[in-house]
């Protein structure tokens, strides 16, 4: 692991951030996770884009050129595979929700990347995400539901949580967007579900359409999922993984047609192109 915290390389185990630091005490920053290949963050000028915007939201101005100084320094040995973890709280702070006049902190890391099997078990938890949160559609570090979201699918043998929100459709999992075939077309859910807009899931959109695929965004209840033939699992890290079953029930199809058209189109696409 590289890490880089405010303007200088440090090591991993260093202590870095300040006790009142308002990520650390309300959860208050943005981050971005991108996959690394041969040194080159895929798709960084997105991943930038929606971590101004999240932080925008959260009423946190990024520095970007101190964000590209600790991306380049943190790739200086060119990785040949790796996470990158792009972090930005709202700095040191007075204990409590009111940020204070500090700048942000900014963390960049590098890690290892997950590498995720062909397939995976998806559950469904019992709670759900609000599509009309303050928070809705930000990548902030308050992750505290997905983790228990997580854990709980996990308990139950599953690899991934799907949350549904208050309308009781399809939103998203934990860490990625869902795919699925619903009458013969492959579907996902809209912004308006209040799922995060996945950058991989956002290509996928732009490339299938592209290459001639319907791909159509809506709003899903579970029941149509159940009784899709196949669906898949978007994220930076999985970039397109095939859901094998739901709540231990297998779909027909895993991988189905669609899906592996899915992943031809993605990975070809991001071979020609690593900042689409």
């Amino acid at each position: 692991m590289s890490l880089w915290v405010n303007g200088r390389l440090v090591a991993e185990d260093a202590p870095v951030v300040r006790a009142d630091d308002h990520g650390l005490v309300v959860g208050d920053g943005v981050f971005e996770t991108c996959e690394v290949r041969d040194g080159v963050p895929f798709a960084l000028t997105r991943h930038l884009r929606r971590l101004r915007d999240s932080a925008a939201g959260l009423g946190i101005t990024v520095d970007e050129h101190l964000v590209h100084r600790g991306i380049d320094a943190v790739l200086a040995d060119r990785p040949h595979r790796a996470r990158l973890r792009i972090t930005v709280t709202g700095g040191p702070s007075p204990y409590g929700s009111d940020r204070g006049t500090s700048p942000p902190t900014v963390l960049i890391a590098t890690g290892p990347l997950t590498v995720w099997p062909p397939t995976a078990d998806v559950a469904l938890v019992p709670w759900i995400r609000n599509e009309r949160s303050a928070t809705v559609g930000l990548k902030t570090t308050s992750y505290a539901d997905n983790v228990v979201a997580l854990r709980w699918a996990h308990d139950r043998g599953a690899a991934e949580a799907l949350m549904l929100n208050t309308r009781d459709e399809i939103c998203e999992g934990t860490g990625s967007n869902v795919f699925f075939e619903h009458d013969g077309v492959l579907v996902t859910p809209a912004l308006s579900s209040g799922c995060l807009g996945g950058i991989t899931r956002e290509l996928l959109l732009e490339w299938l359409r592209g290459d001639g695929v319907p791909v159509e965004e809506g709003s899903y209840v579970v029941g149509q999922l159940r009784d899709s033939r196949e669906a898949f699992l978007a994220s930076s890290t999985r970039r397109v993984q095939s859901i094998r079953a739901l709540d231990g029930a297998a779909f027909p199809e895993s991988p189905g047609p669609l899906t592996l058209h899915a992943a031809d189109v993605f990975d070809r696409c991001a071979a020609a192109n690593p900042d689409p």
